[in-house]
């Protein structure tokens, strides 16, 4: 559900960048010190870099010849809660659009509120949170994970309508694009629940301590030993960006589908200085456009896939992890306390 520049008017992309800026500011503001706790850093970082590589892999949506991918914003807020979730998930927005040329410029901030602001600092905190806060059985945990994806992507796939309204797009009629992108994310938004609640079933499994601690915003004990779970969250990682990437669907994802089912091609084109402006700013930075290598190819073996999903990662990881280690030293310093 990345969003492209052709969707927005200069004036609603760059609101929608003050947004998201803004917050994430409000996120570094609200994260509490045990929240980001010395067992938490690494967990940050290992789990944004499994939500990069998952995002990578388009799965099929039967009989609609369209795709989708996890946001994995649940996931996140699950794991290490709703502010540290946005700040991770917006390291991976970022990432994405800048070095892989995924999602607008123009459209990070809009990207950022639809997959990250929503998800994170909405529905994890009024929905999901509530649902399991007296009891985490499997069942409960896959019920929250389900229903808070579920209206994660209903919101988000609206807010996306919206802006394309607010931005004067003709070409994708309101009450067109919204009957077409509302049933495809209902869609998505199942297959995402069932694999976050899978998941997090496996971690709370191994180590129930990581979402308890989450949930109460409290540190996790020092004597909990959470190595086999980075391990086994680090493997996942390699598999699904270097493995499962090489098969992702070939089919448009849920916006694309939409946006070919409602105004007739496949990309919507803008023209205009700001347009080409940050056009020629992906052009120059991102290093490896749509995952591929740069003059790949149709001839490509697609093992681009599996280096973009690596590097991405890592990326990543160092991204996230630097951030919540650097959030954390300075909660500890102005507490008072010796950082980590």
């Amino acid at each position: 559900m990345h969003m492209a520049d052709a969707l927005l008017s200069p004036a609603v992309g760059a609101a929608m960048c003050a947004v998201g800026a803004a917050a994430n500011a409000y996120a570094v503001k609200k994260i509490k010190k045990d929240e980001l706790c010395e067992k938490k850093i690494p967990i940050m970082g290992v789990m944004g870099a499994f939500v990069f590589a998952a995002q990578m892999i388009n799965f099929t949506i039967p009989a609609t010849g369209a795709s989708g991918h996890i946001g994995g914003g649940i996931l996140l807020a699950a794991m290490i809660g709703g502010f540290p979730a946005l700040l991770s998930l917006s390291a991976v927005l970022i990432i994405q659009c800048l070095f892989f040329a995924d999602g607008g410029l123009l459209a990070l901030g809009c990207n950022i509120f639809n997959i990250g602001i929503i998800p994170c600092l909405i529905i994890y905190p009024l929905i999901f949170a509530p649902l399991i806060k007296n009891g985490r059985t499997a069942g409960r945990i896959t019920a929250a994970s389900v229903i808070g994806s579920v209206l994660g992507l209903q919101l988000g796939a609206f807010c996306v309508v919206l802006m394309t309204l607010l931005s004067g797009v003709t070409e994708l009629p309101f009450g067109t694009f919204l009957l077409l992108m509302q049933p495809i994310h209902l869609a998505i938004g199942l297959a995402e629940g069932v694999i976050t609640a899978a998941i997090l079933c496996f971690v709370y499994k191994m180590r129930p301590e990581i979402m308890e601690s989450t949930v109460s915003k409290t540190a996790i004990k020092s004597g909990v030993p959470i190595k086999n779970i980075l391990i086994a969250l680090a493997a996942a990682t390699l598999f699904a960006g270097g493995a499962l990437s090489l098969f992702a669907s070939s089919d448009p994802d849920g916006l694309e589908w939409a946006i070919e089912k409602t105004a007739g091609v496949k990309e919507l084109e803008a023209e205009g200085a700001v347009f080409e402006g940050a056009a020629s700013v992906q052009a120059a930075v991102a290093f490896m456009p749509d995952y591929e290598f740069k003059n790949e190819g149709e001839d490509g073996f697609g093992i681009s896939a599996a280096v973009a999903g690596i590097v991405g990662g890592a990326i990543t990881f160092i991204a996230a992890g630097a951030a919540a280690a650097g959030i954390s030293a300075f909660k500890k310093k102005r507490k008072g306390e010796s950082p980590v």
